[in-house]
């Protein structure tokens, strides 16, 4: 199973903003992950776009790779808080008001989901799951009533 990530640092947002978009894509599939942040009406959606295309490629460019995008997601996403910038604002009467300038890191890590593997029995046909204790079959003619007694 390939993993890759990619990280993209100093991205002129707080943490928090960058957390809400972030939220919105993981566990997804990297096709709808990307449809999702096309269409987000968030800023830093299109800076969290450029890292998953980037971490996508970096995927693409591991040795064992299956060469099926379809099958890569999105298994991480976080952003961290990066250095600060503290400007002053001018206030009223001689006062200075501190403004911080947030920056954030980006990371979005992608894995490959693994191929489904399905048990073929001896008669060649698929194997049913052990059904548990006191289940009763799809169709059964006995009643609700009958069950619970």
């Amino acid at each position: 199973m390939i993993e890759a990530h990619a990280t993209g640092r100093y991205i002129r947002t707080s943490a928090q903003k960058a957390g809400l978009v972030l939220d919105l894509i993981r566990g997804r599939d990297v096709n709808h992950a990307l449809a999702t942040l096309q269409f987000a009406r968030k800023g830093v959606a299109r800076d969290i776009e450029k890292v998953l295309r980037s971490a996508i490629a970096n995927a693409q460019n591991k040795d064992g790779f299956s060469g099926d995008v379809e099958r890569l997601y999105v298994a991480a996403c976080f952003a961290n808080q990066g250095p600060s910038q503290k400007r002053i604002r001018p206030a009223p009467m001689g006062r200075a008001f501190r403004v911080v300038k947030r920056t954030a890191h980006l990371t979005v890590r992608v894995a490959e989901r693994p191929e489904k593997v399905i048990a073929i029995s001896e008669q060649g046909q698929e194997q049913k799951r052990p059904r548990r204790k006191g289940a009763v079959a799809k169709g059964s003619s006995k009643k609700k009533s009958e069950a619970k007694a």
